[in-house]
């Protein structure tokens, strides 16, 4: 057989010339069979490949073969002088190939779309909103959470103060206020603890609008005081009923000082000197000046609680028809009928504060 008809094993055919259109025969200045097999319709999706022209290899050169029998191949299979065996391309090699090149293309055809729609500088705006929002979020979380966040619920207002708590606590308000001079009943009723006593008295609450004063408090602590054993309540000898209708007996009213001046001087008193509360006999009103209630007298010291009964007592007094009082004795318990806000000495007596008319009774 003719040398050139014949081929060697794993080899391409033994013709030195290589086909036409390959890379050899171009002499190396064509583009890579590997980048054209690459793009070959077959790794896009397109008809069937073509077949590859096989590549020519060089003749092999004759060369001293290794004497013996214990001469050693190189690596490889080859022989001293023989190059490597290159075999063709496999169909897996070459569909990767094809893959990555193709997926390069899609990527950039995307980045140049992308900038030719937005344009640069629509990216550097995002990019720096991006910052923005980031920088916000951890700011946002820098901030010390708050107590529903802890505990999974909203903060509760504090309750609000006991009975026992507003009677031994002061109120700011000032002298010489003059309020709206509008007297507003009290809603609601309390009725006589006591309906089987000698008198049944029936009273109202007004409480003049324009001071930050509790209206409620007020009306309580005269419905306690009037019916304690220790009041005018004494033995059964009366009861108290509060109303808010006009069905009443008297009213007691509390008022800012010019206001209770005012209405004292109805009667022809003057409160102004010692700023004091009244029995306006000539009307319906017992007046309780509301400056005393909210601050107290230095005859009673810290005990305001005690203030307020006497308060209200002396003043409910007059209405019943007592009059004022003197110190008994040294160191007696005052009359709850003298004159206690403005002193506890008289006449070279000292007598001690004291806020009921019947205070050997007891609590009731």
């Amino acid at each position: 057989m003719d040398r050139t008809d014949r081929a060697h094993p794993g080899h391409g055919p033994a013709s030195s010339t290589p086909p036409p259109g390959s890379a050899l025969g171009t002499g190396g200045s064509g583009p890579r069979q590997e980048y054209l097999d690459a793009f070959n319709e077959e790794n896009f999706g397109g008809g069937p490949r073509l077949p590859r022209p096989r590549q020519a290899e060089p003749p092999r050169q004759a060369g001293p073969r290794p004497s013996g029998r214990h001469g050693k191949p190189r690596k490889g299979g080859g022989v001293p002088g023989d190059s490597p065996r290159r075999g063709p391309r496999s169909g897996r090699g070459r569909t990767l190939a094809g893959v990555t090149a193709a997926a390069l293309v899609t990527v950039l055809a995307v980045v140049v779309a992308g900038q030719v729609a937005g344009g640069e500088d629509g990216g550097d705006e995002a990019d720096e909103a991006a910052v923005g929002a980031g920088a916000g979020e951890e700011t946002a979380s820098q901030e010390p959470p708050d107590a529903e966040t802890l505990t999974g619920e909203a903060p509760q207002a504090p309750p609000a103060p006991s009975y026992g708590e507003l009677m031994h606590m002061t109120f700011p308000l000032a002298p010489d206020l003059t309020a709206s001079g509008d007297l507003v009943p009290v809603g609601g009723s309390d009725p006589a603890p006591n309906p089987d006593a000698d008198t049944v008295l029936h009273y109202r609450v007004d409480v003049e609008a324009g001071m930050d004063l509790d209206p409620e408090f007020f009306a309580e602590v005269a419905q306690r005081t009037l019916n304690d054993d220790r009041s005018w309540s004494h033995g059964g000898e009366r009861s108290f009923a509060r109303v808010s209708g006009d069905d009443y007996d008297f009213i007691l009213t509390l008022a800012s000082p010019g206001t209770a001046a005012d209405w004292c001087a109805r009667s022809g008193l003057d409160i102004t000197e010692d700023n004091v509360s009244c029995d306006s006999a000539s009307t319906d009103r017992v007046i309780i000046n509301a400056w005393r209630w909210a601050q107290g007298a230095e005859t009673y010291g810290d005990d305001i609680a005690a203030y307020r009964q006497m308060l209200i007592n002396h003043e409910v007094g007059h209405r019943l028809g007592f009059n004022h009082a003197v110190c008994p004795a040294e160191g007696a318990l005052a009359p709850v009928m003298m004159q206690q806000t403005k002193w506890l000495t008289l006449n070279g007596l000292t007598c001690l504060p004291n806020p009921w008319p019947n205070p050997e009774d007891g609590t009731r």
